[in-house]
């Protein structure tokens, strides 16, 4: 029997290469957390992306609530910093401390994040963060670089046989897409 992992996605199109390469491994299950997204609208169209690929690839996907008063709070004061900065690392803190509260009430034994499939998304900023969210909780933290191996390129083939919608910005509304 396979450890359950649950694996916070950020959006659809980097769930798919991440999904495939875990699969192998682990009995997978999806948490849709992004409180970050702005607008609403956007969050929704991420949201129903992340349905599919759950419908499709039959992974069940938890989803998390749209509190985007949180990441604002939790954001205030860092608006103005730069890309991959402060603010990025307490949002960074904000969705996987809940991925990991969430992994450990589903009785998941292991975490992983989408976060780093991206090329803007630093494993190295990343890591630490999720390490100590999932120690936490108990759980073992899944410590991959998904953009090696061309797991950025493969997303988006992916993302493009499956006809996902693709977003040019992590969503944020303070990042500069």
């Amino acid at each position: 029997m396979k450890p359950k992992l649950l694996l916070h996605i950020c959006c659809g199109p980097c769930s798919t290469e991440v999904i495939r390469r875990l699969q192998a491994d682990y009995e997978v299950v999806g948490f849709f957390y992004n409180p970050n997204i702005h607008p609403e609208e956007e969050y929704h169209k991420r949201l129903m992306e992340v349905q599919r690929i759950s419908a499709l690839w039959r992974v069940l996907v938890d989803v998390g609530p749209y509190d985007h008063e949180r990441f604002i709070e939790v954001g205030r004061g860092l608006e103005r910093e730069p890309e991959g900065g402060s603010r990025c690392l307490a949002c960074y803190r904000l969705r996987l401390d809940e991925a990991a509260r969430r992994a450990a009430e589903n009785g998941c034994t292991h975490l992983a994040t989408t976060l780093t499939i991206a090329p803007m998304k630093k494993a190295a900023a990343i890591h630490p963060i999720a390490r100590e969210a999932a120690a936490r909780h108990g759980l073992v933290f899944v410590e991959e670089d998904w953009k090696k191996h061309d797991g950025f390129k493969h997303s988006i083939e992916l993302s493009r046989d499956l006809g996902l919608y693709r977003q040019n910005y992590c969503g944020c509304e303070f990042s500069h897409h």
